[in-house]
C-alpha cells in the first residue's frame, strides 16, 4: 500500500476552496478536484471519504484561520471590549463564508460539532487568560462554585447560542457580564 501525501491533500484541499470560492459549494465535487488536480478521482478518495468531509476539512481550516485572524482584531484593554470585539469578528465571519460552509456539512454534521467543540475550547481558554489580565474585573467573586473556567464556559454557551441565533445586537448580554464582574 503507498503511503499518503501530505502535501497531495493539502493541494487537493487547496483546488477545492478555489472551487468553492470562484463558482460555490455545489462545484465541490471529487471529480472536479481530480481534474484541477491532474490525478484520478480515486486518488482523491485515498484522501477524502467524499465531498461531505472535503467540505468539513475546509471548515476546519477556515476556523483555525479564523481564530489566528481573531487574535489580531482583539486590541480592547477591557474584557467587555474584547468580548464585544470577538462577538462582532465571529459575527462578520458567519455571515460571510463560513455560515455557508458550516451548514453544507450534510451527512458530517456530527463530526463538524465535536472539532467545533475543540474550537470553542480554544476560546474559552483566551476568555479565562483574557479576565486575569484586565485588573477591574473584581477578584472576590471567584470561588469553588464560581470559578474563571465556569464563567468562561457560560460565556461562551451564550455567545455561541447568539450567534446562531443570527442576533446583531450583543449589549444586553455584555451588560449581564459587566454587572457580573465589575
Amino acid at each position: 500500500m503507498r503511503r499518503k501525501d501530505d502535501t497531495l491533500r493539502d493541494t487537493l484541499l487547496e483546488y477545492a476552496r478555489e472551487l468553492a470560492d470562484s463558482e460555490g459549494l455545489e462545484a465541490v465535487n471529487i471529480r472536479s478536484i481530480a481534474g484541477k488536480a491532474g490525478v484520478a478521482a480515486g486518488t482523491v478518495y485515498n484522501y477524502f471519504a467524499g465531498k461531505d468531509e472535503i467540505l468539513l476539512a475546509l471548515t476546519e481550516e477556515y476556523w483555525k484561520k479564523t481564530l489566528s485572524e481573531m487574535k489580531d482584531e482583539v486590541t480592547a484593554e477591557s474584557f467587555c471590549g474584547q468580548l464585544e470585539q470577538i462577538y462582532r469578528f465571529l459575527r462578520k465571519t458567519i455571515d460571510s463564508s463560513a455560515g455557508r460552509l458550516m451548514h453544507s456539512l450534510g451527512n458530517v454534521e456530527d463530526t463538524g460539532l465535536v472539532k467545533m467543540e475543540s474550537m470553542k475550547a480554544v476560546l474559552e481558554k483566551s476568555i479565562v487568560r483574557m479576565l486575569e489580565e484586565d485588573g477591574k474585573v473584581r477578584s472576590d467573586i471567584w470561588d469553588e462554585a464560581f470559578t474563571k473556567e465556569q464563567y468562561a464556559r457560560f460565556v461562551m454557551m451564550n455567545m455561541t447560542m447568539l450567534l446562531k441565533a443570527g442576533t446583531k445586537e450583543f449589549c444586553f448580554f455584555l451588560e449581564i457580564v459587566k454587572r457580573t464582574i465589575y
